[in-house]
């Protein structure tokens, strides 16, 4: 890159290359105007076509991705440190792609050990490069909300799949069965999040029966907004893009159009996609990476890979929202700590009986809040001890009858 040729205070070009590894001055990203341009230069997409900036002349670029007076003020000691505000569009083998107000930069983030690790969707404070060092992520800021999932180690405090959204779309094909138990996994792990949960129906031109589909999704979801939408007619687009508010993220399985939905909601085909199998209706990852993108029309998307598997952490919340009517049955059960499985006064078996509720929501909540406490034990040896009790005092009276003279085999 020459400067030669640039006159004397001006910023220099910048060749429409990718970002290098070591990261960005900020200042030599601060000719970038126009956020989807910054976007597609950093994903290593220099071709890809961008529309006119949408950022007003003299408009904050981080306020186009959520960026507002709270976390201005909160800011402050961080930008007397010589720090910088940005926003995490993506993260990639302890790398993260920051969006600043003077553009985008390659950052190198905090030992995981010491801080939180970036997700994307974070608010950080980064430390700007130097002719000597890497521009670095030196803190995530207190996240708003936060989709977080369980995994497999018994130390893992979970996974943060997205960070500061507004609204989680869990999206459903209407190409497939409806699968009443994902759906309610997936709006616990949205209500949890402390977003606003919303169900997203996609390719209603593939559903056979429709109003039916919606009714049966409607009856596993409540308090929750229900939209029908089908990327191929546009149906139900507009009242989607009314619906979105802030950041909203899009989880679901691989093959249920999240990044078809995505490049509707972004006007143009930023986003991968891919055909699902005719044998099992089950799509490949298109997606390969959580990826935040401004959206045309005001708002931020963030776009996740499919989830073939959702454990669930730490949602108690987000359950009794989930199964809200349960918990309101509930309160009329004649013991406080009423498990709703064989107890004498059960109201909520007794709503099941005279069929106010399903047999199989009521299997469904048991479920999913036997896997929340198992998942909660991994990592809390009291409650494992607890778990374990009951199942050695059987162990122990099978040994006692072994050892009766009385017992024969």
């Amino acid at each position: 890159m020459s400067e030669s040729s640039s006159p004397p205070g001006s910023l220099p070009e910048i060749a429409p290359a990718p970002l290098p590894l070591t990261g960005i001055s900020l200042n030599a990203c601060a000719v970038r105007s126009d956020p989807l341009e910054r976007v597609s230069t950093l994903f290593h997409q220099p071709n890809s076509p961008c529309p006119q900036s949408l950022t007003p002349e003299g408009t904050s670029i981080l306020t186009e991705y959520g960026w507002d007076d709270e976390r201005d003020r909160s800011f402050a000691h961080f930008r007397a440190d010589g720090l910088v505000p940005g926003r995490v569009l993506r993260t990639e083998r302890g790398l993260c792609n920051v969006v600043t107000d003077a553009g985008t930069v390659r950052t190198e983030s905090p030992p995981a050990e010491d801080r939180l690790s970036p997700c994307t969707g974070d608010w950080v404070a980064v430390r700007p490069a130097t002719t000597t060092t890497a521009a670095s992520v030196v803190e995530v800021l207190e996240r708003r909300t936060a989709v977080v999932r369980s995994t497999a180690s018994r130390t893992s405090h979970g996974q943060v799949l997205a960070a500061n959204v507004d609204t989680v779309a869990v999206t459903v094909s209407l190409a497939d069965p409806v699968r009443p138990g994902r759906i309610e996994r997936m709006l616990a792990l949205a209500w949890e999040s402390g977003a606003t949960p919303v169900v997203v129906l996609t390719k209603a031109d593939a559903c056979a029966d429709t109003p039916r589909a919606v009714a049966e999704v409607t009856a596993v979801a409540p308090g929750v907004e229900v939209l029908v939408t089908s990327a191929s007619t546009g149906e139900g687009m507009d009242a989607l893009a009314d619906a979105v508010s802030g950041t909203i993220v899009l989880i679901g399985p691989s093959g249920a159009g999240k990044s078809t939905l995505g490049n509707r909601l972004l006007d143009q085909d930023l986003l991968a996609t891919g055909a699902v199998r005719v044998s099992d209706g089950k799509g490949r990852h298109t997606t390969a990476w959580r990826e935040l993108l401004p959206l045309p029309h005001g708002g931020v998307l963030l776009d996740t890979p499919g989830l073939r598997g959702v454990g669930l952490h730490e949602v108690d919340e987000g359950l009794d929202q989930t199964f809200v009517e349960i918990i309101e049955l509930a309160e009329d059960c004649r013991f406080s700590d009423c498990a709703h499985d064989a107890e004498p006064g059960c109201a909520v078996l007794a709503a099941v009986e005279d069929g106010r509720l399903t047999r199989r929501r009521l299997d469904s909540y048991h479920r999913l809040q036997r896997e929340i406490t198992y998942a909660a034990s991994r990592t809390d040896a009291r409650l494992r001890a607890e778990l374990k009790r009951p199942v050695k005092q059987i162990s122990r009276q099978l040994r006692a009858i072994k050892k009766s003279p009385n017992f024969k085999y």
